[in-house]
Parts: C-alpha cells; structure tokens; sequence
C-alpha cells in the first residue's frame, strides 16, 4: 500500500479535469431544454409553453440535478487533492460548494413547482385561469432569489479554492489568482442589484476560471514531485 507522500496525483488530477469537463457538457445540455420556456414578464405565455413542452422541461430539471450531483462528486476531488495544502481550509470549501449545491437543488423545485400548480386539477377549480398562472410565475420569480444566495456560497468556495491553489505549489499560481478574484466579485451577489446588474462581467471571469482550471488538470496534471512533498509533510 502507498503512504501519502508515495501515491502520485496525476490519475487524481485528471479524473477530476475529466470530471469536471462531464459537469460542464451536462449543465450546459440541461440549460439548453429548458431555454426558451420561461417568459419572465409573461405568465399566460410560459403556461403555455409549460403545457406544450412539460417532458422535455421536466427532464432539462432532472439533468440539472444531476450536474449538481457531479459538481458535490468535483468538489470532493477537489478536497483530496488540496488537502496536502491546508487540511482545514480545503475542508471549509468543500462545504462551501456542498451547500451551495443543495441550495441550487432545493432551488430548483421552484423551477419544476409550475407544472404542478398547472396541472393540478383542485387548484383550477378553486382559483381561475389567471391565478394560476401567476401563481405559476411566482415561483419562477423566487428562484433568481434562491440562485443568488448560492452564488454567494460559491464566491467563498471560488476564493478558498483560489487560495488553495495559490499555495500548493503544484498547480500554477495564476489560476489561483483568476479564482480569488471571480471569489471576491461573486461576493457582490450579496446585494443582488449589484451582483445581476454586473452578472455579465462576473460569470464570465468565474467560468473561464474553471475552463482553464479544467484543461489544465487534463493536459497537464499537477506537479507530482511538489504534491508528494506537500502530503508528506508534517501538519
């Protein structure tokens, strides 16, 4: 059996590149049945559109849970990787993305709430047509506010995760610094104006973090002589 400082990180690594990748193709899919459905300021329109594409709404939902369960299965590579690092704060950010996954699942029931309130025959014979559907649309309208606090969570994941990476040693310290910086503008969803009024200037920063992140453990792996050195090391 192999102690720490003998076990090579390179399978590690690129396992969790790969798997990384498999995260993106599945919540870009995901994102992609759904797109198109939701007409924000129109209620009569996305009960339409709800009733004329549930399946194929309901299963861009399901995808989306399972990226989320792939992201949980990311993070926790990401924990064995850098816990050489800084055992307590790989720990802290790994439960930073563990709750910001389960808030985005939870969130997502909003997403898929409509079609039951839609389909519901009790609810159509108490209420009218137009009640339903904005009883509909409200649910999509709380989601966004849901989503946002798991940005925030995320932010705190992207810094530690940063500064992990900043501090191994065995990973480039650029990538460190992208993500420190995509953790501190993702911080500014704790005031949600702020945050969707620049989302388009913060959610890029934070994806290509992880693009080039992701490419970089699939290419190259990580530094194997230093990996050893940090996970032999006394703590």
């Amino acid at each position: 059996m192999q102690s720490a400082g003998e076990a090579s990180p390179r399978p590690t690594a690129r396992t969790i590149g790969i798997v990384y990748l498999l995260y993106f193709l599945i919540a870009v899919f995901g994102a992609l049945l759904m797109k198109g459905v939701v007409v924000p300021t129109d209620a009569v329109a996305t009960a339409q559109n709800l009733s004329a594409h549930a399946s194929l709404y309901r299963s861009g939902w399901e995808v989306g849970l399972v990226a989320n369960a792939i992201y949980i299965a990311v993070t926790a590579l990401f924990y064995g990787l850098l816990a050489p690092v800084n055992r307590s704060l790989a720990l802290m950010m790994a439960f930073f993305s563990l709750v910001g996954c389960i808030v985005q699942i939870f969130g997502g029931l909003l997403q898929v709430a409509p079609l039951t309130i839609l389909g519901d025959n009790q609810m159509a014979g108490a209420f009218t047509v137009v009640q339903v559907q904005s009883a509909a649309q409200l649910s999509f309208k709380l989601y966004p506010e849901v989503f946002n606090i798991s940005l925030v969570l995320f932010a705190l994941f992207d810094f530690s995760l940063g500064y992990l990476i900043y501090e191994s040693t065995f990973l480039p310290r650029f990538i460190g610094v992208w993500f420190m910086i995509a953790g501190v503008l993702g911080l500014m969803f704790l005031w949600p104006p702020l945050g969707t009024g620049l989302r388009f200037v913060i959610i890029p920063i934070g994806g290509l973090a992880e693009v080039a992140l992701m490419f970089w453990l699939i290419v190259k792996g990580v530094d194997v002589s230093k990996w050893r050195e940090k996970a032999s090391a006394p703590h």
